[in-house]
């Protein structure tokens, strides 16, 4: 008798899959992970004209690989953006995993805090997250399988200066994931965060230049991350091959969240 297969429990499919912010750089390395793994991806973008092309990118490799895959926009700072996205995806193909990458960061000093840029990085990582969660979680918990994975940050632990709005909502955001994961863990749903430490993408390229040489010593693996460094946690956490684990934060950030 052949051994069985100890990857086999990594693979999704038949499961469809919505990761947020999928476009470029973390979302990107998550959504093509889990298409490799066999899923179907809901590829989601903001809907500028840059974005839907960079998320067009995303689904064309996907179909190449012979995965399926469709692009969805909606700019989360709008009204009901999860209830109107949750909708689309679902009319394309019932959720398993939901992913939630897409955030925003505007970096400025405590103090410069202004109400629309408050309400914005809210609207944006939160109140979206939490109409999205509202709408996919419960049909997962009745279909008996759900996989929820939030994208935070170290900085819910250790908080920069000049981000106090963005590191407090990946704090919030983690507190939801305890919330969620006693109250849906009995249905077949896990949900756990998935927080990344130092991660060299375009967002954050210009304070790398910056800050990163001072940074470095900081983190025992001796570099910046790549969003690749991302995705084997993700299919673990997405897939039957963690069913055992919930309400857990993951870190992958070369050991920053030590020093």
């Amino acid at each position: 008798m052949p051994p069985s297969d100890p990857f086999a429990t990594f693979r999704l499919d038949g499961r469809t899959a919505l990761v947020t912010g999928a476009r470029r750089e973390i979302g990107r390395a998550i959504a093509l992970a889990l298409a490799g793994a066999g899923a179907r991806l809901a590829v989601h973008h903001a809907g500028s004209a840059e974005e839907a092309r960079d998320a067009e990118a995303v689904v064309t490799e996907i179909r190449a690989g012979g995965g399926e895959a469709e692009a969805f926009a909606q700019d989360f700072a709008e009204d009901e953006a999860g209830v109107a996205l949750a909708r689309a995806v679902q009319a394309w193909a019932p959720v398993d995993i939901l992913v939630l990458n897409a955030s925003i960061e505007l970096v400025e000093p405590y103090t410069a805090i202004t109400r629309e840029r408050f309400d914005r990085q809210i609207a944006v990582n939160l109140r979206t997250t939490l109409e999205l969660l509202q709408a996919l979680v419960p049909p997962m918990a009745e279909r008996g399988w759900g996989r929820v994975m939030t994208i935070g940050s170290v900085q819910q632990e250790l908080p920069h200066p000049e981000m106090l709005v963005y590191a407090g909502t990946k704090a919030a955001q983690f507190n939801w994931v305890l919330n969620l994961a006693r109250q849906v863990g009995g249905q077949g749903v896990t949900v756990n965060n998935l927080a990344p430490g130092a991660i060299h993408t375009a967002r954050n390229h210009d304070q790398m230049i910056r800050t990163g040489a001072a940074l470095l010593p900081r983190i025992p693996a001796g570099r910046l991350g790549r969003p690749d460094d991302l995705t084997g946690a993700a299919l673990l956490l997405c897939s039957d091959a963690g069913r055992y684990i919930t309400g857990a934060n993951l870190f992958v950030d070369g050991g920053r969240h030590i020093t």
